[in-house]
């Protein structure tokens, strides 16, 4: 009883050491020998998970991680997360939820909670690693010294509102800020991401949109056939309209597209003379129309409202609520193809002034908005947020200082922070390239995130996230692994090289690995002498018909005859450990011990020699026969 249970602790040391040195595939095999033989405790069970979650066995992580959470009372919360996360990996999200509330109940401040929903697992991603969003602005080149904001994209033409208007002297002067009044413009572009290019700009396509007085903020249907867009209140004949308080107010109006010129103008039924209604923006599937409206009963200055598109014009606004609205301004209001809402406010903390937010309020009436931070927002009203299908490059506006004139546009390409990693794959003894070897990316948590082979020239690349720490590890079959270490910076989109060398196990007729250790006067194998054989029992089970002879050398400390039976003995348990590994007994010809009659340097009998020298004497030979 008491050898199995040594025999059982040597076997998890050994498996320990593969784990640790990120070989999970051989921990694995060692872990579940140990299971074999009775040793089921939580850390083997656990251990087990560990090695198929850091591979990505999603199935294989289930299995054993459902066995300890299930067996074990007080498991480590750790490992209920990894079962969730390999569950959700399964599509078993109905068996993930059930395990959320244990893991709250134990992790109940543990920040990766904050995205869990039990009735919507489908939709998780990734909770754990965090990148690093690199976002590029650009003041674009068609800005002038007057006002020029408001973004939308259509067909590769872009759509704003421009201060710097027709140049009639008659043209009238907003007292505000005594610039000319807003018209439409559109613009057209070519290229993507971080590289457009605008041809000139032109006053929007149509005879009757643009007037001496507002208009701005602009949405297009899906199909491209009507145009909405806000104007200053005006009459029939095109004079502002007032209120009974010497007030002109905001109305939307739309607009169809007939033969490329937007004709047919109508006033929207939510407008009134009393108060003001404008930003408008569309739905995704453009069933609704969402809008800013000072109307009574609202929340604050400005509310953002909606209203259904119907056959008979738009249905009763409705406020958008708590949710979104503040005392405060709520303004800009824009949705992406995602169903995400933008709008900017000065309602909720900011940088100052309007800053621009983001929230699931469509997906959730409960969301709570998110300050979009900078370079988005400034001290300064940042607005007119758009962003494009790729959700990583768009449009916001904004009167930060250094702009070319009181509002300007800007275009944003937002990326993730990424590297490259590459190199050559080299046998340390000829110094050639190793086609097909196999390079492994390993993050600072032990997981396997990338697994690739190298090309016919030993050649590698992998793609990495900046600010982070990796292992590299080459191997191939009869070769020693190479690993290397890795940590990343913070600059985008750099390369860096990490040459792997594998050392070759066959040299010549020989098996050839590190040299093993015995403690003083012993010949039972040490977990870190285990470790070593391993390369010895790969490389027999690769080449299926080799055998071999072992042979096993002492120095010369310590008598003749000792030397011999220790040696001996050294070279039969070596014996004996390989063939438990599952090795036939009939491919070792022979283990014997040759004590010290085979010195490999001056060091016999009488001579006085450092450790170093005697160290070159004590080895093993693994011949291939």
């Amino acid at each position: 009883m008491v050898l199995s249970s040594t025999m059982m602790v040597a076997q998890k040391k050994l498996a320990d050491k593969f784990f640790d040195n990120y070989g999970y595939v051989k921990a694995s095999e060692l872990y579940l020998e140990a299971i074999e033989k009775g040793d089921s405790t939580e850390h083997i069970v656990t251990r087990l998970g560990d090695c198929y979650y850091n591979n990505s066995d999603s199935e294989s992580a289930v299995k054993w991680y459902g066995l300890a959470i299930n067996k074990y009372k007080n498991v480590e919360p750790e490992y209920i997360y990894k079962y969730l996360q390999s569950l959700k990996s399964l599509g078993n999200y109905e068996e993930a939820s059930k395990w959320i509330s244990k893991f709250k109940e134990l992790q109940a401040d543990d920040s990766r909670l904050s995205e869990f929903d039990a009735d919507n697992l489908s939709i998780y991603e990734d909770l754990i690693a965090k990148k690093e969003l690199i976002v590029e602005v650009e003041n674009l080149s068609f800005n002038t010294k007057q006002s020029d904001f408001g973004s939308f994209i259509y067909d590769n033409t872009l759509y704003f509102a421009s201060a710097n208007n027709r140049a009639s002297e008659s043209k009238k002067v907003y007292n505000w800020n005594q610039e000319p009044f807003l018209d439409l413009f559109q613009i057209n572009f070519i290229g993507d991401k971080g590289n457009l290019e605008f041809e000139s700009k032109e006053e929007i396509k149509a005879s009757k949109i643009n007037t001496d007085y507002h208009e701005a903020s602009v949405a297009i249907t899906g199909d491209g056939k009507t145009i909405y867009f806000t104007r200053d209140n005006v009459d029939r004949k095109n004079n502002l309209d007032y209120d009974k308080k010497g007030t002109s107010h905001l109305k939307i109006y739309k607009a169809e597209l007939v033969n490329e010129n937007w004709e047919n103008i109508e006033e929207l039924n939510i407008n009134d003379d009393v108060y003001s209604t404008g930003h408008p923006v569309l739905s995704p599937d453009n069933t609704k129309l969402y809008f800013v409206s000072d109307r009574p009963g609202g929340f604050g200055q400005t509310d953002i409202y909606v209203s259904n598109i119907t056959a008979e014009g738009l249905s009763e606004p409705e406020n958008l609520g708590e949710s979104i609205n503040t005392e405060g301004r709520e303004m800009f209001p824009f949705i992406s193809k995602d169903s995400t809402f933008y709008f900017s406010s000065d309602g909720y903390l900011n940088l100052g002034l309007l800053d621009i937010f983001k929230s699931d309020v469509l997906k959730d009436d409960a969301a709570k908005p998110e300050n979009l931070g900078a370079p988005f927002n400034s001290g300064f009203d940042d607005f007119a947020f758009f962003i494009m299908e790729d959700n990583q490059t768009g449009f916001f506006s904004s009167n930060r200082p250094n702009g070319k004139g009181n509002d300007d546009i800007y275009s944003f390409n937002s990326y993730i922070c990424s590297q490259e990693v590459n190199g050559t794959v080299r046998d340390t003894a000829t110094e050639a390239p190793i086609p097909f070897a196999t390079v492994k990316l390993i993050d600072e948590n032990g997981k396997v995130i990338s697994k690739i082979e190298t090309d016919e020239n030993g050649f590698y690349t992998i793609k990495i996230d900046c600010n982070s720490t990796y292992t590299i590890i080459g191997s191939k079959q009869d070769y020693k692994e190479d690993q290397k270490e890795l940590e990343t910076t913070d600059e985008n989109g750099i390369e860096q090289v990490v040459d792997l060398n594998l050392e070759p196990l066959i040299k010549q007729n020989q098996i050839v690995i590190n040299p093993i250790f015995f403690d003083f006067d012993k010949w039972n194998i040490r977990t870190d002498a285990k470790y070593e054989l391993e390369h010895i029992v790969d490389v027999m089970r690769a080449n299926p018909k080799m055998v071999i002879k072992i042979e096993s050398h002492t120095d010369s400390r310590g008598s003749d005859k000792y030397n011999l039976k220790l040696s001996d003995r050294r070279a039969k348990s070596t014996r004996d450990y390989i063939i438990s590994r599952g090795i036939d007994a009939q491919r070792i010809e022979s283990a014997i011990g040759y004590g010290e009659t085979q010195l490999l340097n001056k060091c016999s009998n009488g001579v006085k020699c450092s450790k170093e020298e005697h160290q070159l004497n004590r080895r093993s030979y693994f011949y291939i026969l």
